[in-house]
């Protein structure tokens, strides 16, 4: 009579347990990311807030950021911009992409000033020649920020040669950890199926 093969078979089996638990921490992420989008949804739909006041307190117990409509003085005058990537509020039917120019709202600042990026607007072509002064409040939405990392403020109106670029939608942020969490509980269930089925060869 022939014996189960323990080594082919453990390793399987920890195969299938590791991947059972990947679907389980991807349900818990499902959950997460759904109460994340469901804070984002609450503050976009609360009234603008007054950043100066907030700067000025030196808070570190700041509230949810993320997708608020506020308003800041920025004190950037004459200000080289980066060029990323971007997307132009109103753009037309079939337009490609263009470049968006993002400038310090207040450089050489520390604390949550000094992380403050504005989308100053967009444009179909890059011009690194172009300076940017943003001497007055601005006004505009906020995007999602990690801990210690810049957050970008979309002008709601653009800087002089520039159209606004698009403010950033809780739509852009994916949210696919059910579909990952479906992905590792079939490969679990084919791991065993397939392998049940060479042992039922093997021991038959």
């Amino acid at each position: 009579m022939r014996r189960l093969p323990i080594v082919p078979t453990l390793i399987v089996l920890a195969a299938v347990v590791t991947m059972i638990g990947l679907g389980l921490w991807q349900l818990q992420r499902a959950a997460w990311k759904d109460r994340l989008l469901a804070e984002y949804a609450a503050a976009a739909s609360l009234p603008a807030l007054d950043l100066d006041p907030l700067i000025a307190s030196g808070r570190a117990d700041l509230p949810p950021l993320a997708f608020r409509r506020v308003l800041v003085t920025c004190r950037a005058r004459d200000s080289e911009p980066t060029l990323r990537g971007g997307r132009a509020r109103e753009a037309a039917p079939g337009s490609g992409g263009g470049y968006a120019y993002f400038v310090a709202c207040r450089p050489g600042a520390d604390g949550l000033a000094g992380r403050l990026l504005v989308n100053a607007g967009w444009s179909p072509m890059p011009d690194d020649a172009r300076r940017l002064t943003l001497d007055r409040i601005v006004a505009g939405t906020l995007g999602p920020a990690e801990p210690g990392r810049p957050i970008v403020l979309t002008a709601a109106t653009a800087a002089p040669g520039l159209a606004a670029s698009a403010a950033p939608t809780i739509d852009d942020i994916p949210n696919n950890h059910l579909f990952y969490a479906f992905q590792w509980f079939f490969f679990a269930a084919a791991a065993a199926v397939i392998y049940g089925i060479a042992l039922r060869r093997r021991l038959g």
